[in-house]
């Protein structure tokens, strides 16, 4: 049998070893470390105030509360959705590893969503006006967070296009191709993973039913594009989805 570990005063544990660590981190390439040198990226360990983990179906934030941090997320999956006055959720995204959140309530110091885990995560806490405080010392960081900042206002900007113009079938392979290339960006593989998310949140962030989402899933299928067990997706044929998700090929309409 193992040995029982020997007891240490709660006084000796080395309290920042609980902490974040940036440098060990396997998503600082992607997260706000990406392009900083080794002070800068101790500087900014020291500014992190833990790590945090959140269970599946858990909120990590919640409208109008107000805004005190960003979270980078360590590891999991989280999705973003809004609330209109009658009650119903408008799912505004879906985030990962090496992924910001919080970048919502910069503007008016509260937050306009609500974050809620689709698995059990973990995020590094980002005090936010210590954060600006390191700008004004690490110009790189600025810039990096400049660029994270933009690409939000394109993923935004990319969802109203799908949700505006796109025909369904489209909508479905824009999705696809978006999650397979952000799996590669992580080193994972960009033909086979898990889907995180309920085929119900799928549809409500695309604009379509369930029932669509159902049978995009058989006829996707059935073409020889993609294999589904459960939520495991593999993409048989890449170039064709990315294809569909660019408007150059199409299918024929659902029935």
């Amino acid at each position: 049998m193992p040995q029982p570990l020997p007891f240490v005063p709660a006084a000796l544990l080395n309290v920042a070893a609980l902490k974040a660590s940036c440098a060990g981190c396997s998503m600082h390439q992607l997260c706000l470390p990406m392009g900083l040198d080794e002070d800068d990226i101790t500087r900014l360990d020291s500014i992190i105030g833990k790590r945090r983990r959140i269970l599946r179906d858990e909120r990590l934030y919640q409208m109008d509360e107000p805004f005190r941090n960003l979270y980078a997320i360590r590891f999991g999956h989280f999705k973003t959705y809004q609330v209109n006055a009658g009650g119903e959720q408008q799912i505004t995204g879906f985030q990962m590893a090496g992924e910001l959140l919080g970048m919502d309530a910069i503007s008016g110091d509260r937050h306009h969503c609500d974050a809620v885990a689709l698995e059990d995560s973990e995020v590094c806490e980002i005090p936010f006006a210590r954060l600006e405080e390191l700008f004004g010392q690490v110009p790189t960081l600025l810039r990096h967070f400049h660029r994270i900042m933009s690409q939000e206002i394109t993923r935004e900007q990319n969802v109203m296009l799908l949700l505006g113009n796109m025909r369904a079938e489209q909508r479905f392979a824009v999705f696809l191709v978006n999650l397979s290339a952000r799996y590669a960006a992580r080193g994972y593989s960009a033909t086979s993973f898990q889907l995180r998310m309920s085929r119900e949140d799928i549809g409500n962030y695309l604009g379509l039913t369930i029932e669509s989402i159902s049978r995009l899933l058989s006829r996707f299928k059935k073409q020889g594009w993609i294999g589904v067990d459960k939520r495991e997706m593999t993409l048989l044929d890449p170039a064709m989805l990315k294809a569909l998700a660019a408007g150059t090929e199409q299918c024929s309409p659902m029935a």
